[in-house]
């Protein structure tokens, strides 16, 4: 079965385009027009495994919000669209990721139910000359349009890049883990109601 989706989404403010691979290499073709995001989601393609072709054409002469927004939910949309009914997953699965003096963890319920709890601090506002509030609002639209719990919490670090960087890749871990197909499951909806959502 073929776990792949394709989702195209324009509005005066972005036009994005989204294909991915849930059963992929982690291979990327990544462009946004803001450099670090570009970064950190070549991060969330390597690490997750999921093959990620991503095209974002935004309002950037006003800022990166309306980019970095409208990316997270077409990558949220297609990965549900890829999941389907989410039959035979994995579903659960949390990670402690570190990186040099950063430690974040990062849990996720693929559930059909969306939920973001979002426990990080930056000490500072942008990273070079990215807002560093839009790491949140990447992972609320990625949350809410893909349907998944999503808990991530930055336990300690001092550099903003790494904080950042740590989130997308326990995150991009976590999504691996629990989209990979169980062969215990049989093929069965992992819940008790016999449906997700």
């Amino acid at each position: 079965m073929s776990r792949t989706a394709s989702v195209s989404r324009k509005t005066n403010e972005t036009s994005v385009a989204v294909a991915v691979d849930i059963d992929g290499t982690g291979a990327s073709t990544i462009s946004t027009g803001v450099g670090f995001f570009d970064h950190m989601l070549e991060q969330l393609s390597r690490h997750s495994l999921i093959d990620m072709d991503i095209k974002t054409e935004g309002d950037l002469h006003v800022d990166d919000h309306h980019t970095v927004e409208d990316t997270g939910i077409a990558i949220g949309q297609a990965i549900a669209k890829a999941l389907g009914d989410r039959r035979g997953i994995t579903r659960y699965a949390s990670l402690d990721l570190a990186m040099d003096e950063t430690m974040t963890r990062a849990a996720v319920d693929v559930s059909g139910r969306p939920f973001l709890v979002w426990n990080v601090a930056f000490s500072a506002p942008k990273i070079g000359t990215f807002d560093t509030e839009l790491v949140r609002e990447f992972f609320n639209a990625l949350a809410q349009h893909a349907g998944i719990t999503l808990h991530i919490q930055n336990i300690y670090g001092a550099n903003n890049h790494h904080i950042s960087e740590t989130c997308f890749k326990a995150v991009a871990r976590v999504l691996r883990t629990a989209t990979e197909i169980d062969p215990r499951q049989a093929g069965r909806v992992p819940s008790t109601k016999g449906s997700l959502a």
